[in-house]
């Protein structure tokens, strides 16, 4: 080739190069990573938050990229996953919990993440404040304060002369806020409160047996990726060991549980959601506000009250959000 040739090629190639590095980033959709503590199949809270999106015009591989990350229940995971995670260089994350967004955070200051359960954030170091969360971490709270102390009052009113009231608790979690509250209250009203303690799903038969050995009138499940994962499992465990057991979330009564009083997972997911459209519209995530619950609920599943042998008292039914019969 000619060398008057040859520099007409390259300068032809030059001039394209601006073309094609425009095409390239018009056209490259926002990639949404999602890092959850369960599994895909059977999540109500996750599909809550693809119909959000799509509420706002974001739709799977039409106009944004969702990509998933699944730890299965094992919280351990987390570490690993967050890394993969980051590697993707994804435009936002959504860390579904809070043991989640703090493994995600400890490998990124720069990439935005949304929490739709946060819990104890300011300590753990994922906001400097609730009104202006000043880093790369916001979100949704999932409790509020003196939650965990109703759950506990609400087995007051559901089991007829209780004083020993057991709890579930993932010590391998990493949130024990719920736990020192819980045994606060127990210690001021006078009730004796029994740990089982787990770190995975394997000793949740050993736990459940050990409440009945203990003869505990009741259990408090604390709210836990791994618990929430097992939720199944655990009714069926409560249900067999015939303890009656209270949930911080609907999902596990609609599991078969007895009762529960907290926040709706799904509507905190599908709220996720307008944070990842402020994000990917140009907001930053320490300017955008943490949010709390507007509304607790309480659902009672009389279905499993009955199998149970107990009497769901009248005043607890007539304020239930929702009875399963």
């Amino acid at each position: 080739m000619k060398r008057r040739e040859f520099i007409a090629i390259l300068a032809g190639t030059a001039a394209a190069w601006p073309l094609a590095a425009h095409a390239e980033v018009s056209t490259k959709r926002p990639v949404i990573a999602v890092l959850t503590a369960i599994t895909k199949e059977n999540n109500a809270p996750l599909n809550a938050f693809v119909q959000g999106l799509k509420e706002l015009g974001y739709v799977d591989g039409v106009n944004v990229d969702l990509v998933y990350r699944f730890a299965e229940g094992h919280l351990d995971r987390f570490p690993a996953l967050a890394a993969e995670v980051v590697g993707l260089r994804p435009d936002v994350i959504l860390a579904t919990v809070t043991p989640a967004a703090v493994a995600t955070k400890a490998l990124t200051t720069s990439i935005p993440i949304v929490c739709p359960l946060l819990a104890n954030a300011i300590n753990l170091g994922l906001i400097a404040n609730e009104s202006r969360p000043g880093g790369n971490v916001t979100g949704i709270s999932f409790r509020t304060e003196g939650l965990t102390s109703k759950q506990v009052e609400l087995a007051l009113q559901m089991i007829p002369n209780l004083v020993k009231i057991g709890f579930l608790v993932n010590v391998a979690g990493g949130v024990i806020i719920d736990r020192q509250e819980l045994e606060s209250t127990c210690q001021r009203l006078g009730i004796k409160a029994v740990p089982a303690e787990v770190r995975s799903a394997n000793d949740l038969d050993a736990a459940f047996q050990s409440l009945a050995d203990d003869h505990v009138q009741a259990v408090i499940v604390l709210v836990d990726g791994m618990l929430f994962s097992e939720r199944r499992r655990i009714a069926a465990l409560a249900a067999a060991t015939r303890l009656p057991a209270i949930y911080g979330f609907r999902d596990h009564v609609d599991a078969g549980g007895l009762a529960s009083y907290g926040v709706n997972l799904s509507e905190n997911f599908h709220r996720a959601a307008a944070y990842v459209n402020k994000i990917l519209k140009g907001a930053k995530p320490g300017d955008l506000p943490v949010e709390f619950p507007t509304k607790l609920e309480l659902v009672v599943n009389n279905q499993a009250a009955k199998a149970l042998g107990l009497n769901i008292p009248p005043s607890v039914l007539v304020r239930a959000d929702e009875v399963i019969e």
